[in-house]
């Protein structure tokens, strides 16, 4: 009991350093922001809007630039890394601008398939030309614009321009393609195994899988699906186990990686669970959901479309649970990081560097057991949800 309010109490100082961290870097932003909309409207007393739009979008990027604050530049790294994007950047120069790291394929669809390299953007400051047809990279997306490269604005202040079908190579999708083939290296000599005979012993790294793939066979899938149906969903259990749980440890490393972070990768798994279980359900499972034996006609009528809800609100739980807490998680890491450049001046440059290092070790180390845990819970939902879709109702005949 000692040792847990230890660690509890523990815990509780990493959250309030980080919270610290980020209201900091919110309230000089915030700072930033405001004076920045009253230049916007002095300016817009005396020039026609309409006629300077870039021009001044163009002043007040340079404006912000210059003068941003150790702890915005931090907050832009963090933004940053959550982000998909176009290119894997390892690190950068401040002094020279430049960034050091691969660019990706970018595929568009605009009268045509059009393929180049991300880095004929220069991360945003230059326009692609490609068979009459002009490309700029702003804020993380592909807009269509004119030779120059201009951005049209709506009255929101966000951008009007038209975009093309966009299929490319992006680090998530890059981050997805290299752990699937990862996985397929991982597993493939433990196939052999087992197809030799379901008594033979894996050898080398094929052993510490076996623990693993046993582990989500007798603790999740039997249990919730039970030992007649179990062995039917076993690949996509063992698919989407291994994939979260390789993406989370792969995001803490210096690669960048933030797949289970973006919420289309969470909501295409999740869908996937939700079709998977739809479809294999029994007439059992659609008589409970829309026809509920043993109730009353009117509950009937009315259970039925919370039922229905219910059946939606399953894979939406499992979308948001993932992706809301490894956000949070990486969010965190990198604020406890950034103590190191914060709170400089305020502890020196050892102070920073010990409580960084300390924080962020002890929070990194967390990370690897929510990393097994996110993957854990959504392995178990999506068994639990399909065992109660391929579940038989036997005490329905009792009642006949």
């Amino acid at each position: 009991m000692v040792t847990l309010k230890k660690s509890l109490n523990l815990l509780a100082a990493v959250i309030f350093t980080a919270s610290s961290v980020f209201s900091y870097a919110q309230s000089n932003a915030q700072t930033l922001g405001e004076s920045v909309q009253e230049t916007e409207q002095s300016l817009g007393e005396t020039i026609n809007a309409a006629e300077v739009a870039d021009h001044e979008h163009e002043a007040e990027a340079e404006h912000v630039a210059g003068e941003k604050s150790q702890a915005e530049k931090v907050q832009d790294h963090i933004t940053h890394h959550l982000a998909d994007d176009y290119s894997f950047i390892f690190f950068s120069d401040e002094e020279t601008g430049k960034h050091y790291g691969f660019s990706l394929p970018v595929i568009l669809i605009d009268n045509g398939l059009k393929v180049f390299m991300s880095s004929e953007f220069d991360y945003g400051n230059k326009v692609v030309e490609k068979d009459g047809q002009h490309y700029k990279l702003y804020h993380g997306k592909i807009y269509k614009t004119d030779a120059e490269g201009t951005i049209s604005y709506d009255e929101a202040h966000h951008p009007t321009n038209e975009k093309p079908l966009d299929f490319s190579i992006t680090k998530n999708v890059a981050s997805l393609l290299f752990t699937t083939v990862l996985i397929f290296l991982m597993f493939l000599s433990l196939a052999k195994t087992y197809k030799k005979g379901p008594n033979n012993l894996p050898k080398g790294f094929a052993r510490a899988l076996e623990p693993m793939v046993l582990y989500v066979r007798d603790e999740m899938a039997v249990p919730n699906i039970g030992k007649d149906k179990y062995k039917k969903f076993m690949p996509y259990l063992l698919s989407v186990f291994f994939l979260i749980f390789l993406l989370n440890l792969l995001g803490l490393t210096p690669l960048g990686f933030n797949v289970t972070g973006s919420i289309s990768v969470t909501a295409c798994l999740a869908i996937f669970t939700f079709i998977i279980t739809q479809f294999s359900a029994n007439k059992d499972y659609w008589k409970h959901m829309f026809w509920m034996p043993g109730v009353p006609v009117p509950m009937k009528i009315m259970l039925a479309p919370i039922e229905i809800l219910g059946a939606l609100i399953k894979p939406f739980s499992l979308m948001v649970r993932l992706f809301a807490n490894i956000t949070a998680g990486h969010s965190v890491v990198f604020g406890l990081i950034a103590i190191i450049f914060v709170m400089k001046e305020a502890l020196g440059t050892a102070g920073a560097v010990g409580i960084g290092f300390f924080l962020s070790t002890f929070l990194v180390i967390l990370e690897i057991l929510v990393a097994f845990l996110q993957a854990f819970i959504f392995t178990m939902l999506s068994s639990l949800f399909i065992g109660m879709a391929v579940a038989e109702h036997e005490h329905d005949e009792a009642h006949h």
